[in-house]
């Protein structure tokens, strides 16, 4: 892996190292790249914040939804029956509710499946076997999987699709492949006596959804019978606790640094707690961004989301391509206080390379002041 050395060109007031020891009396930075975090960028220094608007006129705006408020509508035994969130053509993003066992199996032949288990813990029974879960554990389950769920807490799970799709890991590139998490750390299901003890003789469908329709196959037995099996293809775990992130204490890291899954179209990133930059020039909140081909969901799971005000477990913010953003006045201002040395937050991204569509039962839960939250007279109250 190499790469030529090349001079970026600089214009006027600008600091030597992005994100760090920014000129006095340009303290704003803000970035304009391409291809997310991975191409090109540009940084430009400002005398005021990027986002210190007093008026947002059209659609082009920032959304954010209190998925705490879904109620009936995203609980269901069957994940196929639950609204979309979010979605494009390579990516579905869904909350489920799960009340109680599942009677049935279920499969997605449109993609792989990408569970967060944001509340609760339960069983899972598959192909491959018995799994058990809890909060904060991602599971991976590939396209074609059959699979039902016990809970032995009520659930509250976030999915995500990969439409025609398949999660991969990401190049760990200088890092090496044990860097942030390492493969050891992932668990696959047993054939165990709790697994062999489902298998029964009494009747079981299975809903397979394709192209979002749904279609039951029933047996006369349970299909989840396998009493064996080899390969390199399983339904894995992964906690977020045993991610541990990339740091420096003198750089703030771009969300890229803390991609955990990819697709072809996007990429899904886990941030978990760490220590704040310590380095007296670093820059220690999110810097102010035009992701300009690249729309950012963010569910925040757990602590205290040190760029955002008023934001609470539960909820999730959707950034359009196009959109300027970053840290919210109070933040910004803490920053650079440094008035926190550690931040507590965990926190799901999905970064799409497609424009997302907001389905129609995000409308009863979005919090439409959202947009106001950057304004100028923000920091004042």
């Amino acid at each position: 892996m190499r790469k030529w050395i090349s001079f970026p060109h600089r214009e006027g007031i600008s600091s030597r190292q992005a994100h760090a020891d920014l000129p006095e009396g340009a303290i704003y930075e803000r970035e304009l790249g391409r291809a997310g975090f991975f191409g090109p960028a540009s940084h430009l220094h400002h005398r005021h914040p990027p986002t210190d608007w007093i008026g947002w006129e059209g659609p082009l705006r920032p959304h954010l939804l209190n998925l705490n408020a879904l109620g009936e509508a995203v609980s269901s035994l069957s994940p196929w029956v639950v609204p979309d969130l979010l979605f494009n053509a390579h990516c579905s993003y869904r909350i489920w509710r799960l009340p109680g066992p599942m009677p049935f199996l279920v499969r997605n032949a449109d993609g792989d499946e990408l569970l967060f288990i944001h509340e609760g813990a339960g069983e899972l029974f598959c192909d491959y076997g018995h799994l058990s879960f809890s909060q904060g554990d991602y599971l991976l389950i590939p396209r074609g999987t059959m699979w039902r769920i016990e809970p032995s807490a009520p659930l509250f799970v976030l999915l995500i699709e990969a439409t025609n799709d398949s999660f991969q890991l990401p190049e760990r590139g200088l890092v090496g492949n044990h860097a942030i998490f390492d493969p050891a750390v992932l668990e696959v299901p047993a054939i165990d006596e709790r697994f062999l003890a489902q298998q029964d003789e009494a009747p079981w469908s299975l809903q397979i959804k394709r192209h979002n329709q749904v279609s039951v196959v029933t047996w006369p037995f349970n299909p989840l019978d396998a009493i064996g099996w080899h390969g390199d293809l399983c339904v894995v775990r992964l906690n977020w606790r045993d991610i541990r992130p990339l740091m420096s204490h003198r750089y703030h890291l771009p969300p890229s640094a803390h991609t955990t899954f990819v697709a072809s179209r996007f990429v899904v990133c886990t941030f978990v707690p760490r220590p704040i930059e310590s380095d007296p020039g670093a820059l220690r909140v999110p810097f102010y961004h035009n992701n300009d081909d690249y729309d950012e969901v963010l569910f925040y799971h757990a602590g205290a989301f040190f760029s955002r005000d008023n934001i609470a477990r539960g909820m999730l913010t959707l950034h359009p391509a196009g959109f300027t953003h970053g840290p919210h006045p109070k933040a910004f201002a803490a920053g650079q206080a440094h008035a926190k040395t550690f931040t507590d937050e965990v926190a799901v991204m999905l970064d799409c390379r497609d424009a997302l569509t907001l389905g129609p039962v995000c409308e009863a839960v979005e919090v439409r002041e959202y947009v106001n939250s950057w304004q100028r007279q923000s920091k004042e109250k």
